[in-house]
């Protein structure tokens, strides 16, 4: 009588790249990014900064649209998931991705943005029900807040303020000089003189957090000012825990890359800045 000896031997398949895509039309998404990793530092994440067509604040509709569109299809390359870390493409092209291309081009993958995260919760930190805006003149023109607030708070009245010159201040470093003061007192002043009730703003550009100690500067005291970076952190870390179709098909290696539709040695120079660290992209042509 024989006897046989069966071994199994169970081969484990290559675990796949497949990192959160974060897109910004430059630096700004960076302060993004780095609220995400430090929230939620066992993904993979995938940077991509549109630097080469930036800045969007001022480009039409169509153009923030076609511009996003293919940002969003290199990432698919390797992403399920993206966050449009600008608010300037979540305002002007992210409806129209999600209703309209991702049914076609592909239907179980997703996009998500910062404009609904952040309005789902204003509403609980204003006493006054009067809140205040200071964003890209794209994302004022959209009235996306106005309308997204409304959505979900009806109760609060929104006043918004377009802020052109504080981009080109922050992406040039010029954070503390008398140009930055000036703009961001001016901002402020128009702001406040829409209401002398308003007690929340909103900085709905992903950039705008590093000029926050200017703008706290300008403000009266008690007006709280409201940052994305982790209301977006927390908005996705919710959405995963609600979406585990997705939260399952996302690698989780721990680390981070980029890529500049520009110049990487220009990217690098400046990424610092918003991300808190040093970094190292690679160019991407598209």
């Amino acid at each position: 009588m024989c006897n046989f000896v069966f071994i199994l031997t169970i081969i484990t398949p290559p675990k796949t790249y497949s990192p959160i895509g974060v897109f910004d039309s430059g630096y700004g998404g960076l302060t993004v990014l780095k609220e995400l990793v430090h929230t939620l530092p066992q993904y993979d994440y995938l940077y991509l900064g549109d630097n080469a067509r930036a800045p969007y604040g001022s480009r039409s509709f169509d153009t923030v649209y076609e511009y996003t569109l293919q940002c969003v299809n290199a990432l698919f390359q390797g992403c399920e998931l993206v966050i449009l870390a600008c608010n300037t493409a979540s305002a002007k092209a992210l409806r129209t991705i999600q209703q309209k291309d991702l049914p076609i081009i592909a239907p179980n993958k997703r996009v998500l943005g910062v404009i609904r995260p952040t309005t789902e919760i204003v509403g609980n930190y204003t006493k006054s029900k009067e809140v205040g805006i200071f964003a890209t003149s794209g994302t004022v023109t959209s009235q996306s807040y106005i309308i997204e607030i409304e959505k979900f708070f009806p109760e609060v009245k929104v006043f918004q303020e377009a802020c052109p010159m504080w981009v080109p201040l922050i992406e040039n470093n010029e954070l503390e000089g008398v140009g930055a003061n000036y703009f961001v007192e001016k901002h402020v002043q128009h702001l406040l003189s829409q209401s002398k009730n308003i007690d929340t703003v909103i900085l709905a550009c992903t950039h705008y957090p590093l000029l926050k100690p200017l703008i706290e500067k300008h403000l009266p005291s008690g007006i709280q000012i409201l940052t994305q970076g982790h209301i977006v952190a927390e908005g996705l870390k919710d959405y995963l825990v609600r979406h585990p179709e997705m939260e399952i098909k996302i690698s989780k290696s721990n680390t981070i890359n980029f890529l500049t539709t520009d110049s990487a040695e220009l990217f690098d120079s400046h990424a610092s800045l918003f991300f808190g660290k040093d970094v190292k992209s690679k160019h991407l042509m598209l």
